[in-house]
C-alpha cells in the first residue's frame, strides 16, 4: 500500500487542498468507466488517481470560476 504525503501533492499541484481536488475528480472519472474494460481490475480508483497525479501522468488547469448575475 502506498502511503501519498500532503508534502508530495502540495511539490506536483502547487497545494495539498487542489491535489486532493485534482485527484478525486479524476477519480470520478475513472469511476464512470465500464467495470468490464477498466484496465485497473481490483485497485482502487483513488489510489490509481493520487499515483497518476504524483508521477506526473495527470495534467490539468485550473479555469477561473464564472460568477452569475454579473455582467
Amino acid at each position: 500500500m502506498k502511503v501519498f504525503t500532503p508534502d508530495e501533492l502540495a511539490h506536483v499541484a502547487g497545494d495539498k487542498y487542489r491535489g486532493v481536488l485534482v485527484a478525486a475528480t479524476y477519480a470520478r472519472e475513472l469511476n464512470a468507466l465500464p467495470l468490464e474494460t477498466s484496465p485497473y481490475g481490483p485497485r482502487k480508483l483513488t489510489t490509481v488517481a493520487l499515483e497518476a497525479l504524483t508521477s506526473g501522468q495527470l495534467e490539468f488547469r485550473l479555469v477561473a470560476r464564472r460568477r452569475s448575475g454579473v455582467d
